[in-house]
């Protein structure tokens, strides 16, 4: 009985000094200095092809931007802000991307083209491959999923 009630304590001693440590107001100590927040946005690793697909799901709930990225490989990337209006369906926003990527990029090294109403292409015709990411949206609504082709 002596072995239980000395068990008894030590574990409820346990328990007090465990959470003694998440009472109101205590920090806990950190173990590791705080990251330089610079470094903690490290850039992302990019993906590279000649040809992109953009498919386009569902059309915007507010007025917008849909801020892409496109890079060369071992290049300085092109930022691409679409404006989508409210109510554009997915076939609108598609042909409203391939507009606007057509007025950003040079037309002898890409063509830019609607698939299937709400898919766009990007393929090199000339040049290094891309990667090209959606940056930036504030439009409600609108999805983007890309594939390599």
């Amino acid at each position: 009985m002596t072995n239980v009630r000395n068990f008894r304590a030590a574990a409820i001693a346990c328990l007090g000094i465990s959470l003694a440590g998440f009472s109101a107001g205590a920090q806990v100590p950190a173990t590791a200095p705080a990251a330089d927040p610079a470094a903690a946005k490290a850039a992302p690793v990019l993906a590279f092809s000649n040809k992109w697909r953009l498919q386009v799901s569902e059309g915007a709930n507010n007025d917008g931007v849909m801020r892409f990225r496109v890079t060369p490989k071992n290049g300085a990337p092109i930022d691409v802000p679409v404006s989508l209006k409210n109510g554009r369906g997915e076939d609108g926003a598609a042909r409203d991307i391939r507009d606007t990527f057509r007025q950003a990029l040079d037309l002898d090294s890409y063509k830019i083209e609607v698939d299937d109403g709400e898919d766009v292409l990007v393929k090199v015709r000339k040049g290094p491959a891309i990667s090209i990411e959606l940056v930036e949206s504030n439009v409600k609504g609108t999805r983007i999923n890309f594939d390599r082709e």
